[in-house]
C-alpha cells in the first residue's frame, strides 16, 4: 500500500510559538494539531497546504520554508492507512483566523520548544525540525 500525501503548516509568529488546533473529529478527537489535510488528486502538497490553511483558519497563509516529510499512519474507518505528511512553515496575514468548527474546536499558541503532545508523531518531528530551521535563520540574521 502506498502513503497518501498529507500537507500542513508550522504557523509561527516570529517570536518562537507555532499556532496548534484541537482536533474537534476522530482520530485523535481532543489533541492538538497543525493546520493540515489530505491532497486531493493530482493537487501539489504546496497547494495543498495552503488551502489547507484557507478551509481550517479562513485566511490566506503566507506560505515559508519546506520544513520535511515524515511517514506516519492515520486511522480511517478501522484501517491504519501509511501517510506522507509534508510540512511548510507559514505566517498569518492581518486579521482574524476563522476556525471550521467541524475540523477544530480552539487553538492557541505555544512556545515551539514546548510544544504540547501532538496528535501525530509526525507533527512532533517537523516541530523538532521547524526550530532548526527558524534558529538558524536567526544566527544568519545576526
Amino acid at each position: 500500500m502506498n502513503a497518501r500525501p498529507t500537507a500542513s503548516l508550522i504557523v509561527h509568529d516570529g517570536a518562537g510559538n507555532f499556532l496548534a488546533l484541537k482536533r474537534a473529529r476522530e482520530p485523535q478527537a481532543g489533541l492538538w494539531e497543525t493546520p493540515g489535510g489530505f491532497c486531493d488528486g493530482w493537487e501539489e502538497p504546496a497547494a495543498a497546504a495552503v488551502r489547507e490553511g484557507r478551509e481550517e483558519l479562513g485566511v490566506e497563509v503566507v506560505l515559508g520554508e519546506f520544513v520535511g516529510m515524515y511517514v506516519g499512519s492515520y486511522l480511517f474507518q478501522d484501517e491504519l492507512l501509511p501517510v506522507l505528511d509534508c510540512f511548510w512553515l507559514a505566517r498569518l496575514p492581518a486579521g482574524e483566523v476563522t476556525l471550521d468548527p467541524e475540523e477544530s474546536s480552539e487553538m492557541a499558541w505555544f512556545p515551539l520548544v514546548t510544544a504540547p503532545a501532538m496528535a501525530f508523531g509526525t507533527m512532533d518531528r517537523a516541530l523538532t525540525a521547524a526550530v532548526q530551521i527558524l534558529c538558524r535563520k536567526d544566527q544568519v540574521a545576526e
